[in-house]
């Protein structure tokens, strides 16, 4: 028990920097590329963070084909970005809550991501789904096919906005392309390698304890695999960016349901969705809940903070709460 608490933690641990570097050199590669920073937030950030995702989602499809665990970590990932919201604006200052600071362009990727979860939760709660293989059903299909409309409508709404204004950074860095590419991709292999071996302690630790795989996958996997987004959004608040913070974390949730059509495919045990316990149903709605009441928040944001958090961020952090609550309850 011992071993598989210390090794999830290292492997945590070592997640958490590697994606910090990571998300240092994606950002290095947006200026050398001269790609904008709002894209760069929600295409290139958002699949770099989600990276860990998308390993443990196949080694929990292909290697321990656990359908639970796969889903669990994908839902409880989604959540916990949104909780994420609550951790920044805790660390901002009281007269300009997080809210304030960001733009309502945000609005539209929290929408369709919305949409995104909520075609998850339709593919856990239906009895049966239109089969296109023997494993893959036209749910997971929808994924995929709504990841790339979600992607493609953001970046059209982005290049029309005239809310968008060129952003000019001077780098003050010796690196080349070259040598920012390979630093990229050798952080990228780290969290590669490390993130596959968090589904074996997991599964482990979910036995060990007595917890089901649902709980484990949507709690300690969840916010291991996001550890990378919390590096990138205190480093931002410390800068001053919380908007490509704000713009990684909806793309992260995003691009998080696009991962479940992968682990489908790598799941051959069965159906992915199916298999998964309908326990999973209960983060798909607090998921929905705590991103629409983010969009209030973006619309009617709060002037001032009474406490550690504006409303609307505490709000978010009480559904997550709640949600945590409710699984441990029913796994």
């Amino acid at each position: 028990m011992l071993f598989n608490i210390s090794g999830f933690f290292v492997c945590a641990t070592i997640i958490f920097f590697a994606g910090k570097r990571l998300s240092h050199y994606g950002d290095l590669l947006a200026d050398l590329t001269g790609m904008g920073k709002a894209w760069i937030g929600l295409i290139l950030m958002s699949a770099v963070t989600s990276l860990p995702e998308l390993m443990v989602g196949i080694s929990s499809s292909a290697i321990l084909q656990s359908a639970d665990l796969a889903v669990g970590d994908i839902l409880g990932s989604c959540a916990f970005n949104l909780g994420i919201l609550s951790l920044m604006d805790m660390f901002t200052p009281k007269d300009k809550p997080l809210f304030t600071s960001v733009s309502q362009s945000h609005i539209l990727a929290a929408a369709l991501g919305i949409i995104l979860i909520g075609l998850a939760g339709l593919g856990i709660f239906l009895q049966k789904d239109i089969l296109l293989t023997p494993y893959i059903g036209a749910t997971s299909l929808s994924f995929a096919v709504m990841y790339f409309i979600s992607v493609r409508t953001i970046y059209n709404y982005q290049r029309s906005s005239s809310s968008q204004t060129a952003e000019a950074h001077h780098l003050d860095n010796v690196l080349s392309l070259k040598q920012v590419v390979l630093r990229y991709a050798f952080f990228a292999l780290i969290i590669v390698v490390t993130a596959l071996a968090l589904p074996y302690f997991a599964e482990h630790i979910a036995e060990a304890t007595g917890l089901g795989k649902s709980f484990v996958g949507t709690l300690f996997l969840a916010i291991s695999t996001s550890l990378p987004e919390i590096a990138v959004s205190l480093a931002a608040v410390r800068m001053g960016s919380t908007d490509m913070a704000v713009g990684n974390l909806m793309g992260s949730n995003i691009f998080n349901i696009f991962i479940l059509f992968i682990d489908d495919i790598f799941y051959t045990k069965g159906h992915l969705l199916k298999d998964a316990s309908d326990v999973n149903l209960i983060s798909v709605l607090f998921v929905i809940l705590m991103a629409a009441t983010a969009i209030i928040g973006f619309i009617f944001p709060n002037k001032r903070k009474r406490s550690l958090m504006a409303m609307d961020t505490f709000i978010i952090f009480s559904l997550y709460v709640v949600n945590m609550i409710l699984l441990y309850k029913l796994s």
